[in-house]
């Protein structure tokens, strides 16, 4: 839900002071644009030129002339008028310099830049200093620059040479300068406090106040925004991570240039140039590090990605002369458009680009978002080095104190390094306004109950996944249920449902209740009974939360279920870090609805009770959990997440029939690119040792019909499920499967129809043993493997979309139609 906020997005100039310039360096022959040139003004304010030779200089006194200068170029002076706000500075390069670098062999940056990746342990505060702690001031601003926006309604009466004419004119620009004139669009600001213990960084908000809302919308006070540190081997921009400029095999990925030697806090350092060598579309990280000449430390550091979005970060840092060391003082970081023809969806917003239109076609018309930019920036202070740090709850990267949205003015007051201007008053004043009128909160809440499957309503919210399903052996399933929520207790909680079967003419329900034993660790105990049906031989992980889907395409196809009647309690926790866990005990009737007995030792069971105890872990190591009021949250949701479960039978034990062990486990992996791409790896594998009947065994999640024709099996196809696996054809006792997705961007077809395709290929391997055991159904097993492999044109039109799938190998049937199947897709698009 961090998304839902920033609707808005993303293109400007640089913030307006009040003066300004802006401009472009470029080589006098080439015609290039020179990056990061130096341009000095007459009253001492200072800019560098960016990737492409732009530049913004701003002052609060009047700017009458510029110094431009570049290494290997003769310096330039120009003067600057009333009335034009852009120049193009022209650089003529100098003669000597050019027959130097002719003579010279050496790269004299190459040797700048090994001398400070040799040196990154003593220069980095987080490998130099034992603890340290400090506090920061954030504030995160969603705006424009309204002299970028050409918004004037100043004349509507048109003449030709018939007549004179009133024209409707489109004031959508100017209405939208008129308010960023006044206001920013979003807003916030945060304190916090960060300590770092010689092992842990940890974030502690001590106070935040965001634009709108009452209680802040925590995920977004933990955008990802960069990197911490300027010397981790991957440097993170934008919740993408790329090779370091200074990481121990950057030389592999970068060229370095020499641009010129300048004073940073009065020490001398080298300006070196870095951009990636890879030729590509792709984004790559491009910028500026100002090496100390001493003792080749980061003084400051500029990075860029240039692509789909033009993203910069910089990093200043200053020298602690008793320490002799660099420390971080700023950071800012700056999202605008770049150039692109496709439209893209990130963050939650749309964000349409021009492109490279040709010169007899007309560009389309420059809307509000074509202005709007997102800018952060963080001050550190009150930095303390020399006393231990003790870190309280560390499990923990953020933690937000209870009173920390109830902060009075004095506080900020305390700690704002910039007083707030009359935009960012304006911002809380008309933000909050608009908030309470429109109840922005209390639907923003509502929308996160109906995202993760509930309607809340008063102290009840009420589970729509029971409301109305569809199976072969119900048939239509009829139901309600829910759970209270906060309203009621936040230390306690009754949940519960209740389903008829139109075609099996049974009531299916269950009922439970639970208490919260600890808030920090989030740490629940409950007990529940549940009387219902479930798909044979299907793999339940405890610790997963059931998504909410519109339709599950596989359950309509169901026909082989179990009944249960089982009781259950549960113990579930947070307590160890990045890791979700659930303890359960349960007692379990089994009775298969369908034509199914197990023989064992002699003896045939159609129906017997298990009495089991089940361990499920999940362990998230790359996430990042933040502490709030209300308990704890999965901030920033990474991969890869891993999930292993153990669950044992306890024999004689409530009347428990076998004795057996079953151990699974599931490893999920995604990457997003930030052109839309998206690569998703599955593997998954389950053992089961001792007496388990069918129905606890693995089937390989199949969803193929038994029909003749390939038309008569078409129907929609699963995430995750094998499409031309038929029901019930294969069972394992022991079994691994993995599945591949990539995932290419849209392609354009008509105005309307942009198809996405995905390239999917899944195979599976298994054994099952004592399979005369298992008397009633006649299934084979996986030992020769299972391969599929297929493509996915999705989101043809509304979210529907069709695939196509073939399977081979081993398993391969003698009919080349009943290796075909064909699905419908559907993708609901919810913009998060």
């Amino acid at each position: 839900m961090k998304h839902c906020v920033l609707l808005f997005f993303f293109f400007t100039l640089s913030l307006k002071a009040q003066f300004q310039v802006n401009g472009i360096v470029k080589d006098a022959a080439s015609q290039k644009g020179l990056p990061f040139a130096s341009i000095v003004s007459n009253e001492g304010s200072s800019s560098i030129s960016d990737v492409d030779g732009k530049f913004s200089i701003s002052s609060k006194n009047k700017i009458s002339s510029l110094t431009v200068s570049y290494v290997g170029y003769q310096k330039k002076t120009i003067t600057v008028t009333d009335g034009q706000l852009f120049y193009k500075i022209l650089l003529q390069q100098k003669t000597d310099y050019l027959n130097e670098v002719r003579i010279s062999n050496i790269n004299p940056a190459l040797a700048i830049i090994k001398k400070a990746i040799q040196n990154k342990t003593q220069n980095n505060p987080q490998e130099r200093l034992k603890s340290y702690e400090y506090k920061s001031y954030n504030k995160l601003i969603v705006t424009a620059n309204p002299d970028s926006i050409n918004g004037s309604i100043d004349s509507v009466f048109v003449t030709n040479s018939f007549e004179t004419y009133l024209k409707e004119l489109d004031s959508t620009d100017y209405k939208f300068k008129q308010l960023i004139k006044k206001q920013h669009l979003f807003q916030t600001e945060k304190v916090s406090k960060f300590q770092f213990d010689g092992k842990r960084l940890k974030e502690t908000i001590l106070g935040t106040k965001m634009a709108g809302f009452k209680q802040p919308v925590y995920e977004i006070l933990t955008f990802n925004l960069q990197s911490y540190s300027i010397y981790d081997p991957k440097y993170e921009l934008f919740e993408t991570k790329y090779n370091s400029p200074i990481a121990d095999n950057a030389l592999n990925d970068y060229n370095y240039k020499l641009l010129d030697t300048v004073a940073v806090n009065g020490r001398n350092t080298y300006m070196i140039h870095f951009k990636n060598k890879k030729k590509t579309k792709a984004a790559g990280l491009e910028g500026i590090l100002y090496i100390d000449e001493i003792n080749y430390a980061v003084a400051k550091a500029i990075i860029r990605i240039k692509g789909i979005l033009d993203i910069s970060s910089v990093h200043e840092f200053e020298f602690i002369p008793e320490k002799y060391l660099w420390f971080p003082t700023i950071t800012t970081f700056k999202i605008v458009k770049g150039t692109n023809d496709d439209d893209i969806k990130i963050l939650g917003g749309t964000i349409q680009f021009d492109g490279d239109i040709e010169e007899d076609l007309t560009p389309r018309k420059r809307s509000e978002t074509d202005y709007i930019y997102l800018l952060s920036k963080t001050t550190n202070f009150d930095i303390q080095y020399t006393t231990p740090v003790a870190i309280k709850k560390p499990i923990v990267q953020v933690e937000i104190k209870d009173n920390a949205i109830n902060k009075p003015e004095s506080f900020w007051t305390e700690f704002r390094k910039d007083s707030l201007d009359s935009r960012s008053e304006k911002t809380y004043l008309s933000l909050d306004s608009i908030s309470i009128k429109k109840r922005i909160e209390r639907k923003l809440n509502f929308g996160r109950k109906i995202l993760t499957g509930y309607l809340p309503f008063s102290f009840w919210d009420f589970d729509l996944r029971k409301i109305l399903s569809y199976n072969n052996y119900e048939g239509l399933r009829l139901g309600f249920g829910g759970t209270t929520n906060d309203f009621l207790s936040k230390k306690y909680r009754l949940e519960g449902y209740a389903a008829y079967g139109l075609r099996d003419h049974n009531f299916k329900y269950n009922a439970g209740v639970s208490a919260r034993v600890d808030k920090f660790s989030n740490t629940w105990i409950g007990a529940s009974y549940t009387d219902d049906l479930r798909d044979i031989a299907s793999t339940d992980y405890a610790v997963d939360k059931k998504a909410f889907k519109i339709y599950d395409p596989r359950t309509i196809n169901f026909n082989t279920f179990y009944r249960y009647e089982r009781w259950r309690i549960a113990l579930e926790s947070r307590i160890i870090p990045k890791t979700e866990s659930v303890l359960a005990l349960a007692n379990t009737f089994v009775t298969p609805q369908f034509d199914y007995t197990y023989i064992l030792n002699g003896t045939s069971y159609h129906s017997y009770t298990m009495t089991t105890a089940t361990l499920s872990l999940r362990w998230n190591p790359r996430s990042d959990y933040m502490q709030t009021p209300s308990g704890r949250i999965e901030a920033e949701k990474r991969f890869p997440k891993f999930t292993l479960q153990l669950t044992q039978s306890i024999p004689e034990v409530l009347k428990n029939d076998f004795s057996f062990t079953k151990i699974d486990f599931k490893a999920d992996y995604q990457i997003k690119y930030l052109n839309g791409q998206r690569t998703s790896l599955l593997l998954e594998a389950g053992c089961g040792f001792g007496d388990i009947p069918l129905p606890q065994l693995y089937s390989n999640s199949p969803n193929n019909l038994n029909q003749e024709t390939i038309f008569k099996r078409i129907t929609f196809a699963g995430k995750n499920s094998f499409e031309t696996m038929y029901f019930n054809e294969f069972f394992s006792s022991e079994f691994m499967s993995f599945q591949f997705k990539h995932g290419f961007s849209r392609i354009f077809l008509f105005k309307k129809i942009k198809p996405s395709i995905d390239f999917v290929s899944r195979m599976a391997w298994g054994n099952i043993k004592n399979k005369e055991n298992h008397a009633g159904l006649n299934f084979k097993t996986l030992n020769k493997g299972f391969f599929e492999s297929g493509l996915e044109l999705n989101q043809i039109f509304n979210g529907l979309g069709l695939g196509g799938y073939y399977r081979y190998g081993p398993n391969h049937l003698s009919e080349v139609k009943d290796n075909i199947a064909v699905k419908l897709t559907f993708i609901l698009d919810l913009g998060i």
